[in-house]
This record gives structure tokens, C-alpha cells and sequence, in this order.
């Protein structure tokens, strides 16, 4: 660690140890990029699978839970030489490749030859998707329910309702179910549910689970705990569901608020409009699943390191 006001350099710097950061460092380590450190926030790495308990995660031959998915990705980079610190926040840009940071051991700032941005994405809360009514307890992301679920082991609550009909969203009803919360309901803007009609109707059937299609949440009930959503059908009419607990998925949105801050815009591309820095991971494609994730990350290191090489990418010299 360096002393504050000091500038230590790597040779690649990665934001976020998600699966693509991760896999972006391990490519870049196992093929002898020099120093690979990556930076996590979170006090562990892994990304979202770290609090996904369900299975879907690794390969048919190979199938993994969200947490053993996590531990694998973290020791595929440990294990190729890139060192992964946690509970470390980047802070803010001083040079082109120059990042401020903070954590255990105080300020740092890290200077790079390139930085891989994988900073992902998150789910739109509450505030941001201006559903009117009270500031009740009970009101939760998928993120911050599966965290309080299978992190800390925490109730929340004994009736839920569900916003949204994607793959998430039955994710996090397999998650209150675990918890022991019974699903009021599922439901959607949208004409149908964005996932197998199999999946809708196991829910429910094997589940009691309905969805209700063309419905909106018009205002949130309750004072120190919600109590009860109205929601507003398409045709106008409204109805009062009875529930403590709300869960809003999807509508993902990139955490792009680095790359905000140093003015850098991001495309579909790894690279973006500051030269050696790359972005990657769901931080461009808001909501991408794991193991595409993962995939990205392992092919953006090999973009990387081929510009570290040649010293200028496809897209212009590397200045």
C-alpha cells in the first residue's frame, strides 16, 4: 500500500469483480500481462451469482449454484496471478488512466496501463421508477432481497408482491419462497410474462403464483410497513392487493457513474472514447446474464492485452 498522496502503478487495473471482471483479469494474468489487480466494493468477490442460490450457473456438465459459480471465477483469477481486493471503492479519475480509491488501509491512488471498467449494472429502485405513494419499510430490489435472504439470513416480511415477469422476477419469487413468504402475485406492464409460458404456468399451478398482464403499480399503502399495492389495469380499473412486502426486478440500468464522472462514453464495443480504458461485462449490456458475462470479460481481456502489446487498438493509437 502506498502512503496518501503517493501514485502506485499496475500494468491493468479492474473495476469490479464481477464475473466479467473477473474474467477479464484472469485472460489478462494467465498470459503475462504483468501486475493484474482487480478492485471490488462488495467485501467479497463474485458479483451478483455470490447472493443468486439457485442453480443455472457453470455448464450442463458442471452445473454450480450462483455461489459456487462466484468461488470459481474468483480462484480462475487468483490462481493466474491477479490479485483481487475487496471492500476497495474507486473513487474518482486524476489522470487518463489514474484512479483514486479507498478501503481498509485508507486512500491510494493507482496509476494503469490500462483499466477495464466492469462496473455491471443494477435494478431501477423504487425512487427512480416514481411509483407515488408512502415510504413504508418492506419496499426491496431483487439485489437487496436475495442479499437479505442468503447473506444475512434476515425476514422480509410474509406476503410479497412481485414487479415485473422475467427471468428475474421468478428468480426472486424462488426466493421468498425460500424465505417462507408467500407471492401475492407477479405482476406486469407488458401484455405477457418475458420468459417460457412453462415457467408461467408452473408458477402458477405448482406455486398459486398468478400473473397479472397489463397492470401497472399505481400507489404503495402503509405507514412503517407497507400494508397493501393498488394497482391500475390497463382498462382503468384498480385493486387493492394485500402484501408487506414488495419486490421490484428488472429494468436494469448500467452503474456507469465512473465513467460519468471522467466524461467517457460507452458503447457496445469494449472500447470506449478514452483510450486504454475498456468497459465490459453488464456495465454495456445492463442485466446480461453470467456466464455471457463471464464470456465478454475472458474476450475483452484478450482485446486488452493485444493493445498493451501492439501499443494502439483497432480504434486508434493508444496515447
Amino acid at each position: 500500500m502506498t502512503a496518501q498522496g503517493a501514485v502506485r502503478g499496475v500494468d491493468v487495473l479492474v473495476v469490479g469483480a464481477g464475473p466479467a471482471g473477473l474474467a477479464a483479469a484472469a485472460r489478462l494474468a494467465a498470459a503475462g500481462a504483468g501486475h493484474v489487480e482487480v478492485l471490488e466494493r462488495e467485501a467479497q468477490p463474485g458479483g451478483v451469482p455470490r447472493h443468486c442460490a439457485h442453480g443455472g450457473f457453470g455448464t450442463w456438465v458442471h452445473p454450480l449454484t450462483g455461489p459456487g459459480y462466484a468461488r470459481l471465477l474468483t480462484q480462475g483469477a487468483t490462481r493466474t496471478g491477479a490479485v483481487v481486493r475487496t471492500g476497495v471503492t474507486v473513487l474518482d479519475w486524476t489522470g487518463p488512466r489514474t484512479l483514486t480509491a479507498v478501503g481498509p488501509e485508507g486512500p491510494e491512488t493507482i496509476d494503469a496501463r490500462a483499466v477495464v471498467l466492469a462496473t455491471g449494472s443494477r435494478e431501477r429502485p423504487r425512487a427512480a421508477r416514481l411509483v407515488p405513494g408512502t415510504r413504508p419499510a418492506g419496499v426491496l430490489t431483487t439485489g437487496e432481497l436475495q442479499q437479505a435472504v442468503h447473506l444475512f439470513g434476515q425476514s422480509v416480511g410474509t406476503r410479497a408482491l412481485i414487479v415485473g415477469a422475467e427471468a428475474v422476477s421468478y428468480a426472486a419469487a424462488g426466493t421468498l419462497r425460500a424465505a417462507g413468504v408467500r407471492v401475492v402475485a407477479l405482476v406486469t406492464e407488458d401484455a405477457r410474462a418475458r420468459v417460457p409460458r412453462l415457467r408461467v404456468q408452473s408458477a402458477r399451478l405448482g406455486h398459486r403464483v398468478p400473473l397479472l398482464t397489463d397492470t401497472t403499480v399505481a400507489e404503495l399503502l402503509g405507514h412503517g410497513r407497507l400494508s397493501g399495492v393498488r394497482v391500475r389495469h390497463r382498462d382503468g380499473r384498480t385493486a387493492v392487493l394485500r402484501c408487506d412486502t414488495i419486490v421490484f426486478t428488472g429494468d436494469f440500468v448500467p452503474d456507469d457513474e465512473l465513467a460519468r464522472r471522467a466524461g467517457i462514453t460507452l458503447d457496445t464495443d469494449p472500447h470506449t472514447s478514452r483510450p486504454g480504458v475498456f468497459a465490459v461485462g453488464a456495465l454495456l449490456h445492463p442485466g446480461q446474464r453470467a456466464r455471457a458475462a463471464a464470456w465478454a470479460g475472458a474476450e475483452t481481456g484478450g482485446i486488452v492485452l493485444e493493445w498493451l502489446t501492439a501499443g494502439e487498438s483497432p480504434s486508434g493509437p493508444a496515447a
